[in-house]
Protein backbone atom coordinates (compact mmCIF):
# COMPACT_ATOMS: atom_id res chain seq x y z
CA UNK A 1 0.00 0.00 0.00
CA UNK A 2 1.24 3.09 -0.92
CA UNK A 3 1.51 5.76 1.78
CA UNK A 4 0.44 9.71 1.17
CA UNK A 5 2.91 12.14 2.15
CA UNK A 6 1.40 13.78 5.10
CA UNK A 7 1.38 10.29 6.78
CA UNK A 8 5.11 10.64 7.01
CA UNK A 9 4.95 13.96 9.21
CA UNK A 10 4.25 14.00 13.05
CA UNK A 11 2.94 17.13 14.85
CA UNK A 12 4.47 18.75 17.44
CA UNK A 13 2.56 21.15 19.30
CA UNK A 14 4.74 21.46 22.62
CA UNK A 15 8.15 21.07 23.91
CA UNK A 16 8.25 18.01 26.48
CA UNK A 17 9.21 18.38 29.86
CA UNK A 18 12.48 17.33 30.84
CA UNK A 19 12.79 15.63 34.63
CA UNK A 20 15.06 14.17 36.44
CA UNK A 21 13.94 11.05 38.51
CA UNK A 22 15.46 8.09 41.00
CA UNK A 23 14.78 5.70 37.76
CA UNK A 24 17.63 3.11 37.70
CA UNK A 25 18.27 4.80 34.05
CA UNK A 26 21.29 3.52 31.50
CA UNK A 27 23.10 5.15 28.85
CA UNK A 28 25.32 2.26 28.12
CA UNK A 29 23.41 -1.23 27.86
CA UNK A 30 26.16 -2.69 25.94
CA UNK A 31 28.69 -2.37 28.93
CA UNK A 32 26.64 -5.17 30.79
CA UNK A 33 27.76 -7.77 27.27
CA UNK A 34 31.51 -6.27 27.62
CA UNK A 35 31.48 -6.70 31.35
CA UNK A 36 30.39 -10.45 31.02
CA UNK A 37 33.75 -11.32 28.75
CA UNK A 38 36.18 -9.66 30.84
CA UNK A 39 34.88 -11.81 33.73
CA UNK A 40 34.68 -14.81 31.19
CA UNK A 41 38.19 -14.23 30.29
CA UNK A 42 39.34 -13.34 34.33
CA UNK A 43 41.04 -10.17 33.59
CA UNK A 44 41.23 -9.11 37.34
CA UNK A 45 43.38 -12.30 37.97
CA UNK A 46 45.87 -11.23 35.23
CA UNK A 47 45.70 -8.05 36.68
CA UNK A 48 46.84 -9.10 40.15
CA UNK A 49 49.19 -11.87 39.00
CA UNK A 50 51.15 -8.84 37.27
CA UNK A 51 50.63 -6.10 40.04
CA UNK A 52 51.58 -8.37 42.66
CA UNK A 53 54.92 -6.75 43.79
CA UNK A 54 54.26 -3.56 42.05
CA UNK A 55 52.06 -1.87 44.40
CA UNK A 56 50.11 1.11 43.44
CA UNK A 57 48.74 2.17 46.62
CA UNK A 58 45.13 3.71 46.85
CA UNK A 59 41.99 3.73 48.09
CA UNK A 60 40.49 1.66 45.46
CA UNK A 61 42.45 -1.81 44.15
CA UNK A 62 44.55 -1.73 40.69
CA UNK A 63 41.75 -3.80 39.32
CA UNK A 64 39.04 -1.50 40.06
CA UNK A 65 40.74 1.51 38.83
CA UNK A 66 42.12 -0.30 35.45
CA UNK A 67 38.46 -1.23 34.91
CA UNK A 68 36.85 1.70 35.85
CA UNK A 69 39.00 3.85 33.18
CA UNK A 70 38.59 0.71 30.52
CA UNK A 71 35.08 1.17 30.44
CA UNK A 72 35.54 5.04 30.33
CA UNK A 73 37.52 4.72 27.31
CA UNK A 74 34.91 2.24 26.01
CA UNK A 75 31.71 4.14 25.72
CA UNK A 76 33.94 7.36 24.63
CA UNK A 77 35.16 9.21 27.88
CA UNK A 78 38.61 11.19 26.55
CA UNK A 79 39.07 12.84 30.09
CA UNK A 80 39.43 12.48 33.08
CA UNK A 81 36.46 14.65 34.00
CA UNK A 82 34.24 12.96 32.38
CA UNK A 83 33.67 10.06 34.98
CA UNK A 84 31.28 12.46 36.54
CA UNK A 85 28.92 11.80 33.53
CA UNK A 86 28.20 8.25 34.56
CA UNK A 87 28.64 8.62 38.55
CA UNK A 88 24.91 7.47 39.16
CA UNK A 89 24.57 5.10 35.62
CA UNK A 90 23.83 1.59 37.17
CA UNK A 91 25.32 -0.46 34.34
CA UNK A 92 28.45 1.33 34.29
CA UNK A 93 28.71 0.61 38.25
CA UNK A 94 28.23 -2.84 37.49
CA UNK A 95 30.88 -3.32 34.69
CA UNK A 96 33.43 -2.04 36.97
CA UNK A 97 31.68 -3.83 40.07
CA UNK A 98 31.94 -0.82 42.15
CA UNK A 99 29.34 0.82 44.30
CA UNK A 100 30.49 4.31 44.35
CA UNK A 101 32.91 5.45 41.54
CA UNK A 102 35.91 7.41 42.29
CA UNK A 103 35.74 10.78 41.43
CA UNK A 104 38.07 13.11 38.62
CA UNK A 105 40.77 14.27 41.79
CA UNK A 106 40.89 10.12 42.30
CA UNK A 107 41.50 8.73 39.34
CA UNK A 108 44.12 11.71 38.60
CA UNK A 109 45.77 11.00 42.20
CA UNK A 110 46.08 7.19 41.15
CA UNK A 111 47.87 7.88 37.78
CA UNK A 112 49.94 9.84 39.43
CA UNK A 113 50.93 6.50 41.64
CA UNK A 114 53.07 5.32 38.31
CA UNK A 115 56.21 5.30 37.75
CA UNK A 116 58.51 3.71 35.19
CA UNK A 117 58.18 -0.12 36.46
CA UNK A 118 54.68 0.17 37.43
CA UNK A 119 54.18 1.77 33.64
CA UNK A 120 56.13 -1.50 32.39
CA UNK A 121 53.40 -3.65 34.42
CA UNK A 122 51.15 -2.04 32.37
CA UNK A 123 52.99 -2.92 29.23
CA UNK A 124 53.51 -6.94 30.25
CA UNK A 125 49.36 -6.60 31.13
CA UNK A 126 48.96 -5.32 27.51
CA UNK A 127 51.21 -8.01 25.70
CA UNK A 128 49.73 -10.67 27.70
CA UNK A 129 46.58 -9.91 26.37
CA UNK A 130 47.97 -9.61 22.94
CA UNK A 131 49.91 -13.17 22.97
CA UNK A 132 46.83 -14.80 24.94
CA UNK A 133 45.15 -14.19 21.74
CA UNK A 134 47.69 -15.46 19.47
CA UNK A 135 47.49 -18.83 21.57
CA UNK A 136 44.01 -19.14 21.27
CA UNK A 137 43.86 -18.57 17.33
CA UNK A 138 46.81 -21.16 17.39
CA UNK A 139 48.90 -18.64 14.52
CA UNK A 140 52.13 -19.48 13.82
CA UNK A 141 53.34 -16.10 12.40
CA UNK A 142 53.29 -12.40 13.60
CA UNK A 143 53.61 -9.57 11.13
CA UNK A 144 55.08 -6.36 13.11
CA UNK A 145 54.82 -3.26 12.53
CA UNK A 146 57.08 -0.73 14.27
CA UNK A 147 56.26 3.12 14.02
CA UNK A 148 55.87 6.29 15.98
CA UNK A 149 53.03 8.95 16.13
CA UNK A 150 52.92 12.49 17.64
CA UNK A 151 50.38 13.72 20.60
CA UNK A 152 50.51 17.16 21.22
CA UNK A 153 50.60 18.74 24.72
CA UNK A 154 50.41 21.60 26.67
CA UNK A 155 52.94 23.89 27.56
CA UNK A 156 53.24 22.14 31.73
CA UNK A 157 53.52 18.84 30.92
CA UNK A 158 56.71 17.08 31.70
CA UNK A 159 58.78 15.55 29.61
CA UNK A 160 56.69 17.08 26.48
CA UNK A 161 59.04 18.61 23.90
CA UNK A 162 59.47 20.82 21.00
CA UNK A 163 60.81 18.86 17.82
CA UNK A 164 59.29 16.39 14.94
CA UNK A 165 55.94 17.16 15.51
CA UNK A 166 54.33 17.48 11.88
CA UNK A 167 51.47 19.20 12.12
CA UNK A 168 52.10 22.17 15.14
CA UNK A 169 55.86 22.50 14.94
CA UNK A 170 55.92 24.84 18.11
CA UNK A 171 54.15 23.37 20.20
CA UNK A 172 55.57 20.84 22.97
CA UNK A 173 54.19 16.89 22.18
CA UNK A 174 55.33 13.11 23.30
CA UNK A 175 56.21 10.91 20.43
CA UNK A 176 55.36 7.61 21.29
CA UNK A 177 56.74 4.42 19.29
CA UNK A 178 54.35 1.55 18.62
CA UNK A 179 54.42 -2.09 17.86
CA UNK A 180 51.29 -3.29 15.97
CA UNK A 181 50.61 -6.72 15.27
CA UNK A 182 49.25 -7.63 11.75
CA UNK A 183 46.55 -10.33 12.02
CA UNK A 184 45.09 -9.39 15.04
CA UNK A 185 45.27 -5.42 14.90
CA UNK A 186 46.49 -5.07 18.39
CA UNK A 187 48.78 -2.88 19.88
CA UNK A 188 51.72 -5.14 21.32
CA UNK A 189 54.05 -2.50 23.07
CA UNK A 190 53.91 0.96 23.45
CA UNK A 191 56.73 3.27 24.99
CA UNK A 192 56.25 7.12 25.42
CA UNK A 193 59.11 9.48 24.59
CA UNK A 194 59.66 13.16 24.63
CA UNK A 195 58.49 15.11 21.39
CA UNK A 196 62.11 16.13 20.30
CA UNK A 197 62.98 12.69 19.10
CA UNK A 198 62.51 11.04 15.54
CA UNK A 199 60.76 7.19 14.90
CA UNK A 200 63.89 5.83 14.19
CA UNK A 201 65.75 7.27 17.59
CA UNK A 202 67.58 4.38 19.50
CA UNK A 203 64.28 2.17 17.69
CA UNK A 204 66.88 -0.78 17.95
CA UNK A 205 66.48 -0.95 21.53
CA UNK A 206 62.69 -0.85 21.47
CA UNK A 207 62.81 -3.88 18.94
CA UNK A 208 65.06 -5.71 20.49
CA UNK A 209 62.51 -5.65 23.28
CA UNK A 210 59.62 -6.31 21.11
CA UNK A 211 61.24 -9.92 20.31
CA UNK A 212 62.82 -10.95 23.03
CA UNK A 213 59.59 -10.76 24.90
CA UNK A 214 57.39 -12.31 21.83
CA UNK A 215 60.32 -15.22 21.99
CA UNK A 216 59.60 -15.64 26.12
CA UNK A 217 55.81 -15.66 25.50
CA UNK A 218 55.64 -18.04 22.65
CA UNK A 219 59.02 -20.14 23.06
CA UNK A 220 59.97 -19.41 19.99
CA UNK A 221 57.47 -21.51 18.07
CA UNK A 222 56.22 -18.31 16.42
CA UNK A 223 57.49 -17.03 13.50
CA UNK A 224 58.57 -13.19 13.67
CA UNK A 225 58.79 -10.77 10.43
CA UNK A 226 58.86 -7.12 10.78
CA UNK A 227 58.15 -4.00 8.66
CA UNK A 228 59.22 -0.55 8.79
CA UNK A 229 58.93 2.94 7.12
CA UNK A 230 61.95 4.88 5.74
CA UNK A 231 62.53 6.68 9.18
CA UNK A 232 63.78 3.00 10.45
CA UNK A 233 66.34 2.61 7.98
CA UNK A 234 69.20 2.77 10.56
CA UNK A 235 72.46 0.56 11.01
CA UNK A 236 71.69 -0.35 14.40
CA UNK A 237 68.38 -0.76 13.26
CA UNK A 238 69.03 -3.57 10.43
CA UNK A 239 71.86 -4.99 12.56
CA UNK A 240 69.61 -5.94 15.59
CA UNK A 241 66.94 -7.26 13.10
CA UNK A 242 69.76 -9.33 11.45
CA UNK A 243 71.44 -10.49 14.79
CA UNK A 244 68.14 -11.62 16.01
CA UNK A 245 67.41 -13.84 13.17
CA UNK A 246 64.03 -12.44 12.45
CA UNK A 247 62.53 -11.83 8.85
CA UNK A 248 62.04 -8.14 7.86
CA UNK A 249 61.55 -5.39 5.42
CA UNK A 250 62.72 -1.94 5.57
CA UNK A 251 62.05 1.26 2.94
CA UNK A 252 64.74 2.67 1.97
CA UNK A 253 64.68 7.04 1.82
CA UNK A 254 65.75 8.83 -1.32
CA UNK A 255 68.97 10.06 0.82
CA UNK A 256 71.78 11.85 -1.32
CA UNK A 257 74.10 9.20 0.49
CA UNK A 258 72.32 6.13 -0.48
CA UNK A 259 72.34 6.73 -3.93
CA UNK A 260 69.20 5.38 -5.50
CA UNK A 261 68.46 8.59 -7.51
CA UNK A 262 71.14 7.87 -9.97
CA UNK A 263 70.32 4.87 -9.78
CA UNK A 264 66.87 4.99 -10.81
CA UNK A 265 68.05 7.81 -13.77
CA UNK A 266 69.88 5.32 -15.26
CA UNK A 267 67.59 2.54 -15.61
CA UNK A 268 65.90 2.32 -18.91
CA UNK A 269 64.11 -1.42 -18.53
CA UNK A 270 61.32 -1.72 -15.66
CA UNK A 271 60.00 -4.98 -15.25
CA UNK A 272 55.84 -4.38 -15.23
CA UNK A 273 53.64 -5.45 -12.32
CA UNK A 274 50.27 -4.47 -13.75
CA UNK A 275 49.17 -1.00 -15.97
CA UNK A 276 50.77 1.62 -13.06
CA UNK A 277 53.30 -0.30 -11.39
CA UNK A 278 56.33 -1.39 -12.38
CA UNK A 279 59.77 -2.35 -10.72
CA UNK A 280 63.10 -3.56 -10.84
CA UNK A 281 65.36 -5.33 -8.65
CA UNK A 282 69.50 -4.59 -7.50
CA UNK A 283 71.52 -4.95 -5.04
CA UNK A 284 72.99 -1.39 -3.29
CA UNK A 285 76.24 -0.95 -2.03
CA UNK A 286 76.17 1.46 1.21
CA UNK A 287 79.94 2.60 1.40
CA UNK A 288 79.65 4.33 4.42
CA UNK A 289 78.05 0.99 6.10
CA UNK A 290 80.72 -1.24 4.35
CA UNK A 291 77.57 -3.35 3.29
CA UNK A 292 75.61 -4.14 0.42
CA UNK A 293 71.60 -4.55 0.35
CA UNK A 294 69.42 -6.55 -1.64
CA UNK A 295 66.88 -3.34 -2.86
CA UNK A 296 63.32 -3.35 -5.28
CA UNK A 297 62.96 -0.43 -6.73
CA UNK A 298 58.92 0.56 -7.61
CA UNK A 299 57.51 3.32 -9.73
CA UNK A 300 54.03 4.08 -9.86
CA UNK A 301 52.45 6.30 -12.73
CA UNK A 302 50.18 8.58 -11.41
CA UNK A 303 47.73 11.81 -12.83
CA UNK A 304 49.61 14.02 -10.92
CA UNK A 305 53.19 16.07 -10.50
CA UNK A 306 54.84 14.21 -6.66
CA UNK A 307 53.76 16.15 -3.14
CA UNK A 308 56.39 18.97 -3.22
CA UNK A 309 58.13 17.73 -6.78
CA UNK A 310 60.90 16.32 -4.02
CA UNK A 311 61.22 13.76 -7.44
CA UNK A 312 60.78 15.85 -9.75
CA UNK A 313 64.47 15.11 -11.56
CA UNK A 314 63.54 10.78 -11.58
CA UNK A 315 61.10 10.90 -14.52
CA UNK A 316 60.75 12.69 -17.93
CA UNK A 317 57.97 14.62 -18.39
CA UNK A 318 57.16 13.35 -21.36
CA UNK A 319 56.43 9.64 -20.06
CA UNK A 320 54.52 10.60 -17.39
CA UNK A 321 54.72 11.59 -14.12
CA UNK A 322 56.09 8.65 -11.46
CA UNK A 323 55.79 8.20 -7.74
CA UNK A 324 58.52 5.98 -6.93
CA UNK A 325 59.33 3.43 -3.17
CA UNK A 326 62.43 1.48 -2.87
CA UNK A 327 62.77 -1.46 -0.37
CA UNK A 328 64.95 -3.55 1.34
CA UNK A 329 64.25 -7.14 2.83
CA UNK A 330 66.10 -9.83 3.79
CA UNK A 331 62.87 -12.32 3.27
CA UNK A 332 62.95 -14.76 0.52
CA UNK A 333 60.16 -13.83 -1.74
CA UNK A 334 59.79 -11.78 -4.86
CA UNK A 335 59.35 -8.42 -5.87
CA UNK A 336 55.81 -8.72 -6.47
CA UNK A 337 55.32 -10.38 -3.31
CA UNK A 338 57.21 -7.89 -1.36
CA UNK A 339 55.29 -4.87 -2.83
CA UNK A 340 52.07 -6.71 -1.45
CA UNK A 341 53.66 -7.48 1.58
CA UNK A 342 54.43 -3.48 2.11
CA UNK A 343 51.15 -2.51 1.38
CA UNK A 344 49.37 -4.20 4.46
CA UNK A 345 51.40 -1.17 6.59
CA UNK A 346 48.27 0.15 5.83
CA UNK A 347 46.17 -1.82 8.47
CA UNK A 348 48.76 0.04 11.09
CA UNK A 349 47.88 3.38 10.27
CA UNK A 350 43.99 2.54 10.66
CA UNK A 351 44.80 1.43 14.21
CA UNK A 352 46.68 4.09 15.43
CA UNK A 353 43.54 6.16 13.95
CA UNK A 354 40.92 4.34 15.88
CA UNK A 355 43.54 4.79 19.14
CA UNK A 356 43.92 8.32 18.83
CA UNK A 357 39.89 8.68 18.00
CA UNK A 358 38.56 6.18 19.24
CA UNK A 359 40.12 5.08 22.36
CA UNK A 360 41.50 9.15 23.88
CA UNK A 361 45.74 7.86 22.74
CA UNK A 362 46.17 11.56 22.16
CA UNK A 363 44.53 12.89 25.52
CA UNK A 364 46.74 14.38 28.36
CA UNK A 365 45.66 13.81 31.48
CA UNK A 366 48.04 14.92 33.45
CA UNK A 367 51.22 17.19 33.95
CA UNK A 368 53.43 14.34 34.68
CA UNK A 369 55.75 12.02 32.40
CA UNK A 370 54.73 8.61 33.87
CA UNK A 371 50.89 9.16 34.58
CA UNK A 372 50.82 10.39 30.81
CA UNK A 373 52.38 7.47 29.86
CA UNK A 374 50.01 4.87 32.02
CA UNK A 375 47.27 6.74 30.16
CA UNK A 376 48.43 5.20 26.81
CA UNK A 377 48.84 1.64 27.85
CA UNK A 378 45.41 1.71 29.26
CA UNK A 379 44.26 3.34 25.79
CA UNK A 380 46.23 0.38 24.08
CA UNK A 381 44.90 -2.50 26.53
CA UNK A 382 41.29 -1.24 25.89
CA UNK A 383 41.80 -1.25 22.25
CA UNK A 384 43.31 -4.93 22.80
CA UNK A 385 40.20 -5.92 24.96
CA UNK A 386 37.94 -4.84 22.25
CA UNK A 387 39.47 -6.25 19.33
CA UNK A 388 39.91 -9.66 21.00
CA UNK A 389 36.09 -9.74 22.28
CA UNK A 390 35.23 -9.10 18.40
CA UNK A 391 37.29 -12.05 17.73
CA UNK A 392 35.68 -13.94 20.55
CA UNK A 393 32.15 -13.13 19.52
CA UNK A 394 32.25 -14.37 16.42
CA UNK A 395 34.20 -11.53 13.80
CA UNK A 396 34.03 -12.86 10.52
CA UNK A 397 37.65 -13.99 9.35
CA UNK A 398 38.47 -12.59 6.30
CA UNK A 399 40.67 -14.93 3.60
CA UNK A 400 44.47 -14.72 3.73
CA UNK A 401 46.56 -12.55 1.69
CA UNK A 402 50.33 -11.28 1.13
CA UNK A 403 49.34 -8.53 2.52
CA UNK A 404 49.61 -9.95 6.11
CA UNK A 405 46.70 -7.52 7.66
CA UNK A 406 44.09 -8.11 9.66
CA UNK A 407 42.67 -11.70 9.62
CA UNK A 408 39.25 -11.03 10.81
CA UNK A 409 36.97 -7.74 9.64
CA UNK A 410 36.36 -5.66 12.47
CA UNK A 411 33.85 -3.05 13.71
CA UNK A 412 35.06 0.29 14.36
CA UNK A 413 34.53 1.22 18.14
CA UNK A 414 32.50 4.35 16.94
CA UNK A 415 29.99 1.95 14.75
CA UNK A 416 29.91 -0.26 18.19
CA UNK A 417 28.91 2.96 20.32
CA UNK A 418 26.12 3.48 17.91
CA UNK A 419 25.20 0.24 16.89
CA UNK A 420 25.21 -1.93 20.55
CA UNK A 421 27.35 -0.28 22.95
CA UNK A 422 25.78 3.57 23.83
CA UNK A 423 22.25 1.88 23.79
CA UNK A 424 19.54 3.78 26.75
CA UNK A 425 18.16 0.91 28.85
CA UNK A 426 16.46 0.47 32.03
CA UNK A 427 17.06 -2.05 35.06
CA UNK A 428 14.11 -3.66 36.17
CA UNK A 429 13.06 -6.69 38.74
CA UNK A 430 10.08 -8.93 37.47
CA UNK A 431 9.86 -12.45 39.23
CA UNK A 432 12.59 -11.87 41.61
CA UNK A 433 15.25 -11.38 39.12
CA UNK A 434 16.98 -7.95 37.94
CA UNK A 435 16.16 -7.63 33.92
CA UNK A 436 17.82 -5.19 31.64
CA UNK A 437 15.35 -3.75 29.51
CA UNK A 438 15.75 -2.02 26.14
CA UNK A 439 13.51 -0.69 23.16
CA UNK A 440 12.34 -3.04 20.86
CA UNK A 441 14.43 -2.49 17.91
CA UNK A 442 14.97 -5.64 15.88
CA UNK A 443 18.50 -4.63 14.91
CA UNK A 444 19.72 -4.35 18.11
CA UNK A 445 17.80 -7.16 19.51
CA UNK A 446 19.33 -9.35 17.39
CA UNK A 447 23.10 -7.87 17.92
CA UNK A 448 22.49 -8.55 21.65
CA UNK A 449 21.07 -12.16 20.76
CA UNK A 450 23.90 -13.13 19.19
CA UNK A 451 26.76 -11.79 21.59
CA UNK A 452 25.02 -13.47 24.48
CA UNK A 453 24.55 -16.74 22.67
CA UNK A 454 28.29 -16.32 22.22
CA UNK A 455 29.43 -15.45 25.68
CA UNK A 456 27.27 -18.46 26.70
CA UNK A 457 29.19 -20.98 24.78
CA UNK A 458 32.43 -19.15 25.28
Amino acid sequence: MRLRKRDFTARVNGDVAIEFGVDRLTSFAGLELFGRYLRRIDLASMVRDTFRREGVGGDYDVVSMIRVILALLLIGGRRLSHITYVQHDPIFGRAVQLSKLPNERTLSRWLKRFRVKTVAALSRLNAQVVWSTFRDLSLRRATIDIDGTVVSTGLQVGWAMRGYNPHRRKVPSYYPILAHIGQTGQVLKVKNRPGNVNDGTKAELFIRDVIKEARREMDNELKLEFRLDGAFFKRPVLDELERRGVEYAAKVPMCPWVGLKPLIQKRRRWRRMNDELSFFETTLPLDCWEMDIRVAVYRKRVRHRSPKNYQLDLFDPNDGHYEYQAVTTNKPIGAVDLWRFMAGRGGQEKTIGELKNGFAFDSVPTNQYAANSAWQQLSALTLNLFRRFQIDTGAAKRPRSGKRTFAFTFESIHSARFKWLNVAGRIVRTGGRLRLRLANVPAIKRHYDRIGETLKAA
